[in-house]
């Protein structure tokens, strides 16, 4: 070490002992991980982002299967940089989301002896070609097939096109189910939220007969949900599910299956109401919503005393959804 002293100035350092002065250098790839414990702190606690203001909570459950290509793009770049920091840090969300999702990437169990194969589609109002979407929900060998936006001018097209596969079928409003075994009991749900009119009707309930012993089926269509600079505008959505969340409640038949478009994932805590009594699938996203570019499943399949064992979206119709089509096994 050689030491300067210059009149009137203070002392510098150099040589090997300057280097031992200086701060230390930033830990590589701190950032990345910093980034990666909130990526697995959002995944972990999601349910503890607060919905007010803009619904922001259910909006990040809405996505949040997707934050598994953040981990991925952190988990590249964390290569890129050679950060054993930002690698060790990304066990963390890696370890969250298979936890909640992992499970989901399995083919699900086979179809057992006491099941049943439904179909879920929002056919939209504006669909030009019922007949060619019925016989493709058809093609796929349900036992029961719900339908959502049956607009008067389209439903003779899907009585027509479905009947010689599905004897039986039960229209309340714009929903309707078609099934192989007989309906009885099928009545209007009432899932209409504050100032909406009597004309607005899509949900029912009905009972089909099969040899399994009898099955309440329901068929709902939640309202929409719009993203906006002031977040989630769900509060109709939300207030829809917690009134079909009674009905189900309320039903006396044990085996329950409910189909529909609720516009929501089944993380979003705006069905809650549904998701605290129903099973969902167990194995499959089937990403049905846009039919263009599939990014959430907002079309539904759950059960009670009953395990949806998989479920998977069908080739496009003439709808802005994919149909899905979902095994379940009856307890």
């Amino acid at each position: 070490m050689v030491e300067r002293v210059d009149s009137g100035r203070t002392p510098t350092v150099t040589g090997e002992g300057a280097a031992s002065l200086l701060p230390p250098p930033p830990a590589r790839g701190r950032v990345l991980a910093v980034l990666a414990v909130l990526t697995g702190g959002l995944l972990a606690f999601h349910r503890t982002v607060p919905n007010s203001p803009g619904h922001l909570g259910s909006l990040l459950e809405a996505i949040l299967p997707w934050l598994g290509v953040v981990v991925v793009l952190l988990l590249v770049l964390a290569l890129l940089r050679r950060s054993a920091t930002a690698l060790l840090a990304l066990l963390l969300p890696v370890a969250v989301w298979t936890y909640l999702f992992g499970g989901l990437l399995g083919p699900g169990a086979p179809a057992g002896a006491r099941g049943l194969v439904v179909v879920q589609h929002n056919v939209s109002d504006e669909n030009a070609d019922p007949a060619g979407t019925a016989r493709a929900l058809a093609a796929a060998g349900p036992d029961l097939i719900a339908l959502e936006e049956l607009v008067p001018a389209a439903l003779p097209e899907y009585e027509k096109a479905l009947a010689p596969d599905f004897p039986f079928h039960a229209v309340r409003g714009t929903v309707g189910l078609w099934s192989k075994y007989p309906l009885s009991g099928t009545r209007l749900v009432d899932i209409r939220p504050d100032g909406i009119g009597p004309g607005w009707n899509r949900g029912l309930r009905t009972v089909a007969r099969t040899p399994h012993g009898d099955v309440a089926a329901y068929v709902a269509h939640l309202p929409s949900v719009r993203v906006g600079t002031s977040g989630l505008a769900s509060s109709l959505r939300d207030e829809s599910a917690e009134l079909l969340g009674r009905d189900l409640a309320a039903e006396k038949t044990e085996k329950v299956v409910l189909m529909g478009d609720l516009n929501g994932t089944v993380e979003d805590r705006g069905l809650s109401p549904l998701t605290s009594r129903l099973n969902v699938a167990e194995h499959g996203f089937a990403f049905s919503f846009p039919a263009s570019l599939p990014m959430a499943r907002i079309d539904q399949v759950m059960a009670r005393s009953a395990t949806v064992d998989a479920i998977r979206t069908l080739s496009a119709t003439g709808s802005d959804h994919l149909p899905v089509t979902a095994r379940i096994s009856l307890h």
